[in-house]
């Protein structure tokens, strides 16, 4: 059934649905735990316009020691970055979590053109609107050269299978 021959009421349902990233605040730890695992497979994607739909339209972001605002400015740094970031593979792992904020730890590597290796190092903190979806996100993030017999992270581009470890468990 097309939208335009829906009621009224099923029309507000239909448009709040697509505002809204499931789960929504207030988290229980569950909930908090779904919210960083869907991230993780969002950024792993390597899809600026599907992972920019996670935060708000005035989303706000300090990345290491840049600043944006709004999903445009997401998407045109998500852009930038997964151009240089090649074999980029991430993992995210909750730190704590609230009503409405959930912090995070992560690591990713990627290459650079040279094909030199990094690991990179990091913290979220996240706060969450109404709809579930992300209103801030303060990341401080660190490089660390490593040589490739070194990575950790070894599945095809794309979601981290269920079975991958996660940080804990490959001791990061």
């Amino acid at each position: 059934m097309k939208l335009e021959s829906r009621s009224q009421s099923d029309k507000a349902t239909i448009i709040m649905a697509s505002l809204q990233k499931a789960p929504v605040p207030p988290f229980s730890y569950e909930d908090a735990v779904k919210k960083v695992r869907m991230a993780e497979d969002a950024w792993n994607s390597r899809d600026p316009s599907k992972i920019k739909m996670a935060y708000s339209v005035d989303t706000v972001w300090r990345n290491r020691s840049e600043f944006f605002k709004g999903r445009d400015e997401v998407e045109a740094f998500l852009t930038k970055k997964f151009e240089v970031e090649n074999g980029y593979r991430l993992i995210k792992e909750i730190w704590s979590h609230s009503e409405n904020r959930i912090a995070v730890r992560f690591s990713y590597e990627f290459h650079d053109e040279e094909h030199n290796w990094y690991r990179a190092y990091g913290n979220e903190n996240w706060e969450f609107d109404e709809n579930g979806l992300m209103k801030y996100r303060h990341a401080s993030i660190n490089d660390v050269p490593i040589k490739e017999a070194d990575r950790k992270f070894h599945w095809s581009t794309g979601q981290r299978p269920l079975d991958h470890p996660g940080l804990s468990e490959l001791g990061l």
